[in-house]
Order: structure tokens, then C-alpha cells, then sequence
């Protein structure tokens, strides 16, 4: 399948490349084409072909003799210690949610004296509405941050 693939390739990169044409308009613009029809009175650019050669294997990364690493027991600790803070922080933004979320309700239930306009309300209900959608996203975040954890 890989040699199939290979020549497959190989074949369509000889013919991708393609004649191409120099041309000088009556004004001295010059253009490109490669589109045999429009190049009548054009001089032909002898072009190389393209380097179809593949790139040379890349040699196993060697780590050298002092590099830090951890064994499979210690980063499972870390990674399990990650995953407990994660909770931890998950389930506090959570209820600050269910707080801010309550607040908002609050205020939008309240009236006060002074706001017979709407846009007054809308106005003292903001911070509330902002409030709520940070600590969303900050949930949201939090979620898809425990699912990267290993």
C-alpha cells in the first residue's frame, strides 16, 4: 500500500510540473502563464524541476544521560494530586455559581423606586448577568481541563 502511495506521488510530481511562459504586454507589464493558448509571443522559462526527493528520516531523539525524569509511579502521584486540586476547584467554582446565580435572581425580582425605566434595571442587573457567565466559564474550563488529566 505504501509503495502504491509512492509511486502514486512520484508520478503526479513529474506532472505537476508544468511549462511556463514570460510575457511583456504592449505597456511593459510583465506576466506569468503557464496556459500554452495566451502564450503566443512569450519567451519559455526553462524552469528545474520541482525536488521531489522525501526528506531524509528523522534519527531517534536521544535523551542525554542528565536529563530529569520521573518514573510511572511518581508522575501517577502528580497526576492524581492534579486531578484532586481540579475537584477541589471545580466544586468551588461551582457553588460560587449557584451563588452568583441566586444573586442574579435577587436582583432581577427586586424593584426599586427609582428604576421606572427598564434600561435602569438592565443597567443594575449587568454585573449580576457578568458575574454568572465568568464563573460558567470558569466551570467550563475546569471540565475539560479534568478530562486532559490522565
Amino acid at each position: 500500500m505504501r509503495l502504491c502511495l509512492m509511486l502514486l506521488l512520484a508520478c503526479s510530481a513529474s506532472v505537476a510540473h508544468a511549462e511556463m511562459w514570460k510575457c511583456f504586454d504592449t505597456d511593459g507589464n510583465t506576466r506569468y502563464t503557464n496556459v500554452k493558448g495566451d502564450a503566443k509571443g512569450c519567451k519559455n522559462l526553462a524552469l528545474e524541476p520541482i525536488n521531489t526527493a522525501p526528506a531524509p528520516p528523522r534519527a531517534a531523539q536521544q535523551k542525554p544521560g542528565n536529563f530529569p525524569s520521573v518514573d510511572n509511579d511518581t508522575q501517577r502521584s502528580r497526576d492524581a494530586g492534579r486531578r484532586r486540586i481540579l475537584e477541589q476547584e471545580l466544586a468551588q467554582e461551582q457553588s460560587q455559581l449557584d451563588a452568583a446565580k441566586k444573586q442574579l435572581i435577587e436582583q432581577k425580582d427586586l424593584r426599586l423606586g427609582n428604576e421606572k425605566n427598564f434600561a435602569r434595571v438592565e443597567e443594575r442587573v449587568k454585573p449580576f448577568e457578568d458575574k454568572v457567565k465568568l464563573h460558567e466559564g470558569n466551570v467550563e474550563s475546569l471540565r475539560r481541563e479534568l478530562t486532559s488529566v490522565k
